[in-house]
């Protein structure tokens, strides 16, 4: 069995590669500042890892993080365009400075590999659909730009130093453990938190964005992938992990109403600066190069998500007055 580093495990997507892992008997580390993270998504494997709370700028912490690991998954970063657009700065220092600290880090710990969840935010608001990797970036958000540059840093890091390093752009990922309760939070979680409150959502824009939303189980199983993948197909490269298929932000608010049996239209507001109008992942590479194959599509994995969330707050005083 294999030893894992991965950073913002208490996030929603580190925590389900943290669950996974340990349920396939790995030695499973993990590091978070918990700025945007919860432990109580660790709660029932944190006896079965070995975690420290610290700050990816934390030089001797995330050294010290790395000694012994043979993989790295980077989760870890202030996953925001509008967080970005309001405070450049603040994302810059955590999402490009914290990963330099760790590429430094790995490569003196002599770290196999090191998988990046880059991100689509990098192809801007290009008309082309789908994105291909080999389309010229066109960041828009200040995100963007930050996620693309670690891109380019992993990618030098193996030229320069051997370390391996591959990149994947995840399109829109969503699922179960995901806040909810943030500005900043995903679409899907917003909107199924504030329906459960029986809150009506707002839609920014007219509702014809689409994103090829993306459940969680798909970017773990592309992450785990990676990490086995031939070096030769693998290192210094960008994948799209997406499913291929895009849906509208009217379709999304449908489908969580449905399911949960809200009845109110969404109130609709001005688009959001730094937005991007369409997004759909091409994953011929990944399925040619990584054997990536989405283990849940768009419907399944919003069913198991606005599930998880009814069940997570059934007793809740949100849930009961989000059902009266």
């Amino acid at each position: 069995m294999a030893r894992y580093l991965i950073t913002g495990i208490a996030g929603f997507i580190g925590s389900t590669l943290a669950h996974v892992l340990v349920e396939q008997g790995h030695e499973v580390r993990g590091i978070d500042n918990l700025s945007t993270g919860n432990l109580e998504n660790l709660a029932d494997i944190r006896h079965a890892i070995s975690f420290q709370q610290i700050d990816l700028q934390d030089v001797e912490g995330v050294k010290a993080a790395c000694e012994g690991v043979e993989y790295i998954l980077h989760q870890g970063a202030l996953a925001s365009v509008p967080r970005s657009v309001k405070d450049p700065l603040t994302s810059h220092e955590s999402n490009i400075n914290g990963t330099l600290n760790l590429l430094i880090a790995a490569r003196d710990a002599k770290v196999r590999r090191i998988v990046y969840a880059a991100s689509s935010s990098a192809y801007g608001d290009q008309p082309t659909q789908p994105k291909q990797e080999d389309m010229l970036p066109m960041p828009l958000s200040p995100y963007a730009v930050q996620k693309l540059t670690c891109e380019y840093y992993i990618q030098s890091f193996y030229r320069a130093y051997g370390l391996e390093g591959v990149c994947l752009r995840y399109f829109n990922i969503f699922g179960p453990r995901q806040a909810a309760d943030s500005p900043y939070s995903g679409v899907i979680a917003q909107f199924t938190y504030k329906m459960m409150a029986g809150i009506t959502p707002t839609i920014f824009g007219d509702g014809l964005t689409s994103r090829d939303f993306t459940f969680v189980d798909n970017a773990v199983s592309a992450n785990l992938l990676a990490c086995q993948a031939p070096n030769e197909v693998a290192t210094g490269r960008v994948f799209n992990i997406g499913t291929g298929s895009s849906h509208t932000l009217n379709e999304v608010y449908e489908t969580i109403a449905k399911h949960i049996g809200f009845t109110d239209k969404p109130i609709y507001g001005p688009p959001r600066e730094g937005d991007i109008k369409h997004s759909l992942a091409d994953i011929t590479r990944a399925s040619a190069e990584l054997r990536y194959k989405p283990k849940a599509d768009f419907y399944e994995g919003l069913q198991k998500t606005v599930a998880w969330y009814l069940e997570s707050h059934r007793s809740s005083e949100l849930l009961a007055s989000g059902t009266k």
